[in-house]
């Protein structure tokens, strides 16, 4: 490459496909909830040994356990592929992790319960970015622009207000069942 070409900053189609889709969706949201899932599903059946000392970590609320921990890999899926879902898929991990806390081993030895903490947090507050119009006439860099004449201020653009609705009279029909007090109207029927 000779210094009088400039190196293209851009990044090739094919290989920006993966970001493109990670920032369409919740991703981190989703990672973190199946990542949370794991732990809380597979400590109530795992055995933590060292040397000659086997260690249970088993309940009786193990196949509860199992059942949020493969739940949370769902709803993990789920703000993957279905992102339109994320603040129902968001809630139902909080309220998941929540509940892992007494039914599996403090969540997953606190680790679980805190990533999926996390996660429903992160998808319940993820939106999707606005749609960028980009146009070849529209180059800004965000400084007003100069104008010719030496001191001239800087065009401004006057935004409209928000219009109120007038407030209208009040209609006041007087019927057998109208009742007026302390100015106001009460109708029984």
């Amino acid at each position: 490459m000779s210094a009088e070409i400039p190196a293209s900053r851009e990044v090739p189609k094919k290989e920006n496909r993966f970001k493109i889709w990670r920032q369409t969706r919740p991703f981190w949201a989703g990672l973190f909830t199946m990542i949370g899932g794991v732990p809380i599903a597979y400590l109530p059946y795992g055995d933590l040994r060292l040397g000659n000392i086997t260690m249970a970590m088993q309940t009786t609320a193990g196949s509860a356990a199992l059942i949020i921990g493969v739940l949370l890999i769902t709803l993990g899926l789920t703000m993957w592929f279905q992102p339109i879902v994320r603040v129902f898929a968001g809630v139902a991990t909080i309220v998941l992790a929540l509940v892992s806390i007494p039914v599996s081993n403090f969540g997953g030895l606190v680790v679980g319960f805190l990533f999926a903490l996390i996660g429903g947090a992160l998808s319940a507050a993820w939106a999707p970015a606005p749609p960028v119009e980009e146009t070849e006439d529209a180059q800004h860099d965000g400084r007003p622009e100069a104008s010719h004449e030496a001191g001239a201020e800087p065009e401004t653009e006057v935004v409209p207000a928000a219009a109120v609705p007038e407030q209208r009279e009040a209609e006041h029909q007087v019927t057998e069942t109208t009742i007026d007090a302390n100015g106001g109207r009460n109708s029984a029927g």
